[in-house]
């Protein structure tokens, strides 16, 4: 496989744009509850504070206990969702975690400053704080301004996760661009062979059968969306910075993806495809009213498709995931002993569903890969109609 620097060259570009594309849209995208089971732990608190007087160091005990006790759903929903830093670890009351940049848009000017400002959600800096991870406005005595004008640009976890990305597709890239320059006209080995193989695959298995004479025009796009969604996949399992973002997971981010593979679509339209939507062939006129709406929704629930599909599962990896880990200190609030015990069905069956997701990563790239060139391959196809049918 023969790839010239001008090539390599416009294939990083893309990434590039691509990626600088998303984190501008994705920005400003709004961060998932993290509260999910709060005031159900408050009211079990209560509960515990109501018993007889005879029984009160008891029941400090046990409010101690209930402290340490892990809120599942709270835990999950801060691992999927999007953040103003990047956690790494709690130490008792500790969080440890890297600070991102905040920057805000207001009437005033541009605001720059770190995300330790906030002090985790419990202070304002500049007139603004953590309000369930959403930046918000306040006043001089606290309270929130619902009516002040602001666009928050700030560099988020996913954000910067995508960044990463971008660093680690340049690296790729750019090392198998210097082994083929190094190794003219031999066999490619280790990194260089792999990508091949993964580049010849969208080549052979997806863009040629689903698009046809055509699909040169669009193998740039083809690549650089399986390249991107793969990789920022298996970022996503790896549970230490600098993974552990759900970057696929994140639906404003699919949403954007699939956009992208709806304009191309919509711009490379043929005659023939339009026709096909706007006016059926071979059906009667009268019917035109019937069909033409049902068309155009199938056209347009082609990218609501697409960006479903690849947040759904990817979100519902990292849940089950996180769900089986969970359990172990659920069931350890309830008996130290059933906490061991099932801390090995736990871990085991996390384990598994770390490698079948390692399959998923992959296979979810493929698959948007694969719906995006099919789309390509319908509004490029010509179709040709016999006058006598």
């Amino acid at each position: 496989m023969q790839y010239n620097k001008r090539k390599i060259f416009s294939y990083l570009m893309q990434v590039f744009l691509l990626v600088s594309y998303l984190v501008f849209t994705s920005s400003s995208a709004l961060a998932q509850d993290h509260e999910n089971h709060e005031h159900a732990a408050h009211d079990s608190a209560h509960m515990v504070e109501s018993n007889t007087q005879a029984h009160v160091e008891s029941a400090h005990q046990t409010e101690s206990h209930e402290e340490g006790k892990v809120d599942a759903g709270k835990l999950i929903m801060e691992h999927i969702a999007d953040a103003h830093d990047w956690h790494i670890a709690t130490i008792g009351h500790t969080h440890i975690s890297i600070p991102l940049p905040i920057i805000i848009k207001d009437n005033e000017g541009i605001k720059m400053f770190l995300s330790s400002k906030f002090k985790h959600g419990h202070e304002a800096y500049q007139g603004y704080m953590l309000e369930e991870g959403k930046i918000v406005a306040v006043n001089e005595d606290g309270s929130i301004n619902h009516e002040a004008s602001f666009y928050d640009i700030s560099i988020t976890k996913n954000v910067a996760s995508m960044l990463i990305s971008v660093i680690v597709l340049c690296w790729i890239m750019f090392s198998v661009a210097s082994s083929y320059t190094r190794n003219k006209g031999k066999a490619p080995k280790g990194l260089a062979n792999l990508i091949e193989m993964a580049v010849l695959f969208i080549r052979d298995e997806v863009a040629k059968p689903s698009i046809g004479p055509k699909y040169a025009k669009f193998l740039p796009y083809l690549l650089t969306i399986f390249f991107f969604i793969f990789i920022n996949n298996l970022l996503g399992l790896i549970p230490i910075f600098p993974g552990g973002a759900n970057v696929t997971g994140n639906i404003a981010i699919t949403l954007v993806l699939a956009i992208f593979t709806f304009v191309i679509t919509s711009i490379n339209g043929n005659k023939s495809y339009w026709g096909h939507i706007f006016m059926p062939p071979g059906v009667p006129k009268l019917l035109w009213i019937l069909l033409v709406p049902i068309e155009i929704i199938g056209m347009l629930n082609k990218p609501i498709v697409l960006m479903i599909r690849l947040f759904a599962n990817i979100t519902a990896g990292h849940i089950i995931i996180l769900g089986f880990f969970s359990l172990i200190f659920i069931f350890g609030a309830m008996n130290q002993g059933l906490g061991l015990g099932v801390s090995v069905l736990s871990v085991a069956f996390t384990v598994f569903m770390n490698f079948l997701e390692l399959l998923v990563a992959f296979l979810q790239a493929y698959v948007f890969t694969l719906l995006s060139a099919l789309y390509f391959g319908s509004a490029v196809e010509e179709h040709h109609h016999e006058e006598h049918h």
